[in-house]
């Protein structure tokens, strides 16, 4: 791999294919491919893609040997990866094509059914089906014009685009470089030790930015990517166990699923070297249990918005420190990455040393969104550098770490009072619920906290009760669901914004 290359972000799965050509790249299920065969594939399949000039490439799969390979393919071609998924509204894909400027798709498995509606709408799209028999025109990759070499990229040029938005409403692109993935791969080469002879678990959707982390860790080191399917977390420690998983990577959602199904036992999980959890707020409780079930292994709360490349923070757990540190009984979120600098911003949007609005500036920092229109308010330029707000309000802590205090719009305020609604849920966990969620919800007579627990169900007016023990009159909720789990989005999050919809369509009936 020569010097022009190296800040490829194809140059991690280069750097495997060295350590490991015969080892296993990527593994879904019963099907699997070499990282000799996937380099073959991509080498043939870019061949085909730069034929028609393709700048950007969708890639409208499910987890399957072909999007792996589809987004390698890509990469080779020079061309920027655009993650689509097939359950996504039809509308949500066209809108994302577009503003992609994507005019090629590699597609498989469910992806494949959608791609003659998309043609009716976009007929100017070429798309790449390896292996499927499709009524619809493909293009062919033939082995007279498959790529020697993949071609070349500058530090600046795109990698992958990635959209920020739910599964509704308008796609917000985020360009993420090369150079910016360089420099993030390095420092997490230098703190970790991963080999060949890692699995790493590959949770993620593609369209979610933590994929980055667990592909091109894991190509980077010569290692397997596992893709974890749905009926995994029915019994967790048996996926992990079957697969030899070393690396697990998700949401800290994850953990509760587990622990409901019995899967969060003493040692449960002893294969395990590193757990990493990231996309939400990890509870000390969480981790804890976690730790237990998988004692071999370090365990990581990782931090970053898409817009500063995968993660640009990380706090490793330790048993006898991190509670004490812990503000809302949530795991710190540690100190940034290597060349990253810090702003906290107060509420009178000055710089405030102590506690505020996080902005980071830095060279994981995305050079802008898709649509420049959408770059208005999410960057600050302040002194010398240029800023990303993360609209996470975070605090200092003694010794350089920041501690997460929730979104900004995690404050709301209910009969004059501000309300942290991240303490609401930390006090409601101390009075007993296995775990809460609080929303704030408009009524006429102004915001009122409706709360969603599981665990035991207990009398609204008990709940209240305790809550008065440890919480202000004025911020005690008036509402209690209790649910059976919460729902997650498609990332495996809480879906806080669906709750909030169930907590306004309640409050709605009640208040006729």
């Amino acid at each position: 791999m020569d010097g022009t290359t190296g800040h490829a972000l194809y140059a991690r799965f280069l750097r495997g294919l060295e350590l490991s050509p015969d080892g296993t790249a990527v593994r879904v299920g019963n099907e699997s491919v070499t990282y000799a065969r996937a380099h073959e594939l991509a080498l043939l399949w870019g061949g085909a893609l730069v034929r028609v000039d393709a700048k950007a490439v969708g890639i409208l799969a499910t987890k399957s040997v072909t999007a792996y390979v589809g987004v390698l393919a890509a990469l080779y071609a020079g061309a920027v990866v655009v993650p689509l998924r097939p359950d996504f509204p039809i509308a949500r894909t066209r809108q994302m094509l577009a503003a992609s400027g994507a005019a090629s798709l590699v597609v498989g498995g469910k992806g494949t059914v959608l791609v003659p509606e998309l043609l009716a709408d976009l007929p100017h799209l070429t798309v790449l089906a390896p292996g499927d028999d499709v009524p619809f025109r493909t293009l062919t990759p033939l082995p007279e014009h498959a790529l020697d070499r993949p071609q070349p990229v500058g530090r600046d040029d795109p990698a992958y685009l990635l959209f920020t938005s739910g599964s509704t409403g308008r796609p917000k692109g985020v360009v993420i470089t090369h150079g910016s993935t360089d420099h993030y791969f390095r420092l997490l080469d230098k703190r970790y030790d991963f080999s060949p002879r890692d699995v790493f678990s590959q949770a993620f959707d593609l369209n979610f930015d933590c994929a980055l982390f667990d592909l091109f860790c894991a190509w980077g080191a010569g290692a397997t990517a596992v893709a974890v399917p749905a009926q995994a977390y029915r019994d967790l420690p048996g996926f992990i166990a079957e697969r030899g998983v070393t690396v697990w990577f998700s949401t800290p959602s994850v953990i509760d699923l587990a622990r409901r199904v019995g899967g969060l036992g003493e040692g449960g999980m002893p294969g395990l070297r590193w757990s990493f959890f990231a996309g939400e707020a990890l509870k000390v409780r969480d981790a804890a249990d976690w730790q237990q079930a998988a004692p071999g292994s370090a365990l990581e709360n990782l931090y970053g918005p898409t817009e500063l490349t995968v993660t640009v923070a990380a706090y490793r757990w330790a048993d006898d420190v991190t509670p004490g540190l812990a503000v809302n009984g949530v795991v710190p979120i540690g100190a940034l990455h290597t060349g990253h600098e810090r702003l906290l911003l107060g509420e009178d949007g000055e710089p405030d040393e102590s506690e505020g609005e996080l902005c980071v500036a830095g060279p994981q920092l995305t050079p802008g969104y898709l649509d420049p229109a959408d770059n208005d308010g999410r960057f600050l330029d302040h002194g010398a550098r240029r800023w990303y707000r993360t609209g996470d309000r975070v605090r200092s802590l003694p010794g350089g770490d920041l501690a997460y205090l929730g979104r900004l719009d995690s404050q709301v305020q209910v009969c004059g009072w501000r309300v942290e609604l991240t303490e609401v849920e930390n006090a409601l966990r101390a009075c007993g619920v296995h775990d809460a969620v609080t929303v704030g919800v408009p009524t006429a007579a102004g915001t009122e906290l409706f709360v969603f627990y599981t665990g035991e169900p207990v009398a609204p007016v008990d709940l209240a009760g305790r809550l008065g023990d440890v919480l202000p009159a004025g911020v005690i909720p008036k509402h209690y669901r209790n649910v059976d789990e919460f729902p997650l989005n498609s990332n495996r999050k809480v879906d806080r914004t669906k709750l909030a919809e169930q907590a306004t369509e309640s409050l709605a009936g009640v208040l006729r």
